[in-house]
């Protein structure tokens, strides 16, 4: 009996908690999934990161052995102040001396990276005037950029989502979460190739270095706004028509961004996700404010037949009241 109770007092406990527990397990299936990922990449790129130092340790013992009038202090300092530069996009090569990262181009492709927060790092301001700059310019410029991307996600999705599942819902008759489940495939793979397979193969052509894999991964990188940098087109240094290029990279950011944006939104709106949401949510629990309402509508619809009926009263009267006056003759007139 008492096991029974206990079973009963339990389940009850969970249907009426049921949000905060499937909450829970998402968390708990979050920190799983960063653990996954924690160990696949320490799995695969640690030994690559143990070979290329073991690589530099011999290429570095080598030079010093074969310039013996050169001091390991000497060469730590000049490696250091050039590591140094070359995070801040400056390089000593000589090849790459002809690359301006700071030019009217390269400054347009810099700021578009700022603004979509996809922040490649490759190059970052050098003064504390740019820097300072950089963050008022980020703090107005990231909300303002976010408001352009939602009016302009919005107005696509009418006539991209919208409106051809409606057409073809009341067309055909079929059902709408169907109808919105086969359009959402139908423009993830729309936008995957146009955005992702034929520009990965255009840079493929154009960057010496690269090749389809290393061309998709940048696509992906810089449209999903991760950024890493370890990737950046036009960097070559007998890159031919480099301003052209930047500018044609930074119109290809954007339009990807949006196509994006508005994929993602299409498969938000879908119904499946929008119940699978709610699994996670909190329930609104409101009944106080519904009750306070209605009797706030109960309230004026009263006080509103109130005054109706009054003024129905006010219209049976009289607008005037006069005396009555005798006439000589003896009849009473009434005046109105």
């Amino acid at each position: 009996m008492l096991q029974s109770l206990t079973s009963n007092s339990c389940v009850r406990l969970i249907q009426s908690n049921k949000s905060t527990w499937y909450f829970l397990f998402l968390v708990l299936g979050y920190v799983l999934y960063l653990i996954f990922g924690a160990v696949v990449f320490s799995s695969v790129e640690l030994p690559y990161e143990d070979l290329l130092r073991q690589e530099l340790r011999n290429i570095k013992r080598q030079f010093l052995q074969e310039n013996k009038c050169l001091s390991e202090e000497r060469l730590e300092e000049f490696l250091a102040k050039a590591l140094e530069a070359s995070n801040y996009g400056v390089s000593v090569l000589n090849n790459a001396s002809a690359n301006w990262n700071w030019d009217f181009t390269s400054a347009l492709f810099f700021a578009s990276t700022v603004l979509s927060t996809t922040g490649y790092g490759h190059t970052a301001p050098l003064s504390d005037g740019g820097k300072a700059f950089c963050i008022v310019y980020s703090v107005i410029g990231i909300p303002f950029t976010l408001l352009f991307l939602t009016a302009v996600v919005q107005r696509i999705m009418v006539f991209s989502t919208r409106r051809p599942v409606m057409y073809v819902h009341t067309r055909w008759g079929l059902s709408k979460p169907v109808v919105a489940a086969f359009h959402a495939a139908l423009l993830a793979v729309v936008t995957a190739a146009g955005f992702f397979l034929i520009p990965a193969a255009v840079f493929s052509a154009l960057e010496e270095d690269w090749n389809f894999l290393e061309s998709f991964y940048f696509c992906f990188i810089s449209l999903s706004t991760i950024g890493l940098g370890d990737y950046v087109p036009g960097e070559g240094y007998n890159q031919r028509f480099r301003e052209l290029y930047k500018v044609g990279i930074t119109i290809y950011l954007l339009l990807g961004l949006i196509a994006v944006l508005v994929v993602l939104e299409t498969f938000c709106e879908l119904q499946q996700l929008k119940q699978l949401r709610k699994m996670f949510y909190l329930k609104k629990e409101k009944p106080q404010d519904r009750l306070t309402i209605l009797d706030h509508d109960h309230l004026s619809f009263t006080s509103v037949s109130d005054q109706a009926a009054s003024l129905r009263e006010d219209k049976t009267e009289p607008f005037v009241d006069v005396p009555v006056l005798s006439s000589p003759a003896g009849e009473d007139h009434i005046i109105r």
